[in-house]
């Protein structure tokens, strides 16, 4: 096995195309056809960690946030990014971040908050615009159903939680193949009419390529006409953030406890406590001060996040609990989960969750 086979399947649950354009994620370190020894994973590199990814034998760190986030002009050890970086390089270690890509993804990180907290009727907070788009081409109706399977079995057609849709319909295509044409139907020169059948399918915008392959590969035509767009549609399956319920309402200050001792706490910092109980949940990991607008029209009752500042507080307008548990600490559980996904994809090589706190914010 290669690091390529691990990055497969991080990416088959967390496609890098939904990760947000300010982030830095995918293989930020190493050669990806580089042979695997072990995987350690961690919320952070850090040097620590590194030294431990060489105690344990592991070639590919598989990190939650990116160690390189903005561009390095230089590489001499001055600070703690370029001490990791030079590290893993001298020992050939691959590093893999994942991030707001996982933070996008339906059974991604704010997932793992809700089932944390016993959160149920989970839905996106923040759908992410521009995931969706359709295909539309044109095929002779005797090849229509095969055409339709390849392209069904490539991804395409998925809408929630339906397969296999499509619209079709009957017309008349016409073509007439010039010197350097190859038709597959009737001869060069010749004007032709033939009864096609127009299919349309949507799909998510990672799985394009493979879909347009498909596409090539099964149809019957020497030049394929088809035409592809973005939608405006909503993706209710990839997004940030995530508001649900509590499987029964609970007093709003039993239920802040029960998160400290959930979501192992020391401490929340929280907007006036406006609500007596509390039932509707939204949940962002890491920094969420952007999703408050959202969690109010979701008609949230808390708004479970991080790295709120000093005036983010008074977006909460007696609308809403804000309830800030901590950045490491809405994240920490991410690494557990990333370890067993791929202890599971990879039952023959070492998956070691790193046994480092990576969390640089402490409490007296």
């Amino acid at each position: 096995m290669i690091i390529q086979d691990v990055i497969n399947h991080l990416e088959k649950l967390a496609p890098l195309a939904y990760a947000e354009e300010f982030d830095n994620v995918g293989l930020l370190v190493g050669d990806k056809n580089q042979q695997l020894k072990g995987v350690l994973v961690t919320l952070d590199t850090l040097e620590n960690v590194v030294d431990e990814a060489i105690e344990k034998n592991c070639n590919l760190i598989v990190s939650f946030h990116p160690i390189i986030f903005k561009g390095l002009k230089k590489l001499n050890g001055t600070n703690y990014v370029e001490r990791v970086v030079l590290k893993a390089i001298k020992h050939d270690i691959a590093i893999y971040a994942i991030h707001t890509a996982l933070d996008n993804c339906l059974q991604g990180v704010n997932d793992i908050i809700c089932d944390t907290l016993g959160i149920a009727d989970k839905k996106i907070l923040l759908p992410q615009k521009n995931t969706i788009k359709k295909l539309t081409t044109y095929v002779p109706q005797k090849d229509a159903d095969a055409l339709r399977s390849a392209l069904f079995s490539a991804g395409a057609g998925q809408i929630g939680n339906y397969d296999d849709c499509s619209f079709n319909t009957e017309g008349i295509g016409t073509f007439r193949g010039n010197e350097a044409s190859d038709p597959k139907v009737g001869e060069r020169f010749e004007y032709r009419q033939e009864q096609e059948t127009q299919i349309s399918v949507t799909f998510q915008k990672h799985l394009e390529r493979n879909i347009l392959q498909s596409l090539v590969e099964n149809h019957p035509y020497e030049e394929v006409a088809f035409e592809v767009t973005t939608l405006d549609n909503y993706n209710q399956h990839i997004g940030i953030g995530m508001v649900g319920e509590l499987p029964n309402e609970m007093k709003t200050d039993d239920f802040l406890q029960f998160v400290k001792q959930k979501m192992n706490v020391a401490t929340i910092r929280h907007s006036e406590l406006i609500k007596d109980k509390v039932k509707r949940i939204a949940v962002l990991g890491g920094s969420g001060s952007f999703a408050i607008a959202a969690a109010k029209s979701a008609k949230a009752d808390m708004l479970i996040t991080a790295d709120l500042k000093y005036h983010d507080f008074f977006s909460a307008e007696n609308q809403i609990i804000l309830a800030d548990i901590g950045h490491y600490e809405s994240e920490q559980h991410t690494k557990t989960f990333l370890a067993n996904y791929l202890s599971k994809k990879i039952t023959n090589f070492a998956v070691v969750l790193s046994t480092i706190n990576t969390n640089p914010v402490k409490y007296l």
